[in-house]
């Protein structure tokens, strides 16, 4: 009788075993493919993943740049790309600097404006080194090849207008035998260098004809006092200066208070046709010196360049290595109020 009972419990326990191992397996079925599905849900989201592009401005004291930073912006909102806006106060050891931090941040690409190409371009060719597509807007380099696109004006093309304004002032002045005329130049970024080669090979073209003196006044390093003084010490020496051409509006704001301080006739052509140029241009006394300016179109700069970005980032592509958009003249008629 003991051994029946032992028997009908190991054989109880036996089919408690099997029964409770069942539930286990049922269990485990399911748990995999819910793991799954969770696999297949992930790999949208890595492929789709928000990009963070990086973005260094010369200096958000210009308005240029802030326009500039205006097209970045609403290019963020309608690609979809978190933007990471950083300034280098134009100086090439800074740009170094701030592409060292967009690229510890993690930024998918970097582009900037690269004012002084000598101090920064070792920065530009280590992140590309990094796995990170470098690209420029505004200023480029010519020391590497690794930029995979440019956007900005057709700085040489630029010049051309401004010097062909300048002739054109002269001769509507009546000054076509013996005048002088000037430059305030900024000779480190490859934008002003082109603008300043630009404005020569008009004027070069006048000088024997209209038997020009063509004077350097300086480089203004993109400081409107420091173009204020190199204008103040041109006047002394040239008083009767007809017309000067700068590569940048903060020189003509320099340039326009030494002018007035001297009670100077010199007429003044710029460049950029920031709000400041327009509002100097329509007023009745700032207009008679700074009568115009070459505008850019800094939005589309800025718009297209993080257009290029994320094509390249998305398709390995980029629309060309380098695309230049063309300047105009602004003078009192199509000037704008601000």
């Amino acid at each position: 009788m003991k051994k029946l009972i032992s028997l009908m419990l190991v054989l109880v326990m036996a089919f408690a075993m099997v029964a409770c191992a069942q539930p286990a397996a049922t269990t485990e079925e399911p748990a995999t493919e819910e793991g799954a599905a969770t696999e297949e849900t992930a790999a949208p989201a890595e492929e789709g993943k928000k990009l963070k592009l990086g973005f260094i401005l010369g200096s958000r004291e210009h308005a240029f740049y802030c326009s500039i930073e205006d097209g970045i912006k609403a290019a963020a909102d309608e690609l979809g790309f978190e933007a990471v806006v950083l300034e280098s106060d134009l100086k090439g050891d800074i740009a170094s600097q701030r592409i060292e931090d967009l690229v510890v941040d993690k930024c998918d690409a970097i582009s900037l404006a690269c004012n002084e190409p000598a101090g920064c371009t070792n920065a530009i060719v280590a992140a590309d080194k990094e796995g990170v597509p470098m690209f420029t807007f505004d200023c480029t380099t010519e020391l590497t090849d690794v930029v995979k696109c440019f956007v900005g004006t057709d700085n040489f093309e630029g010049g051309v207008v401004g010097g062909k304004a300048t002739i054109k002032a002269l001769e509507d002045m009546g000054k076509t035998d013996g005048a002088v005329i000037g430059i305030i130049g900024y000779p480190e970024p490859q934008s002003c260098i082109d603008r300043e080669n630009g404005w020569f090979s008009v004027v070069n073209e006048y000088k024997d004809k209209y038997n020009l003196t063509i004077v350097n006044i300086g480089n203004y390093k993109g400081d409107a006092d420091t173009a204020q003084q190199l204008m103040d010490g041109a006047l002394v020496e040239y008083p009767d200066m007809a017309v000067i051409f700068t590569v940048g509006d903060p020189a003509c704001i320099g340039a326009l208070a030494a002018i007035k301080n001297a009670g100077a006739t010199t007429k003044m052509i710029g460049f950029d046709a920031n709000p400041e140029a327009h509002e100097a241009i329509l007023d009745p006394e700032n207009g008679k010196i700074w009568f115009a300016d070459v505008a850019q179109d800094p939005y589309t700069i800025g718009h297209k360049i993080a257009e290029e970005m994320v094509k390249y980032l998305t398709d390995g592509t980029v629309d060309d290595s380098k695309i230049l958009i063309a300047p105009y003249l602004v003078d009192a008629s199509n000037a704008k109020a601000n």
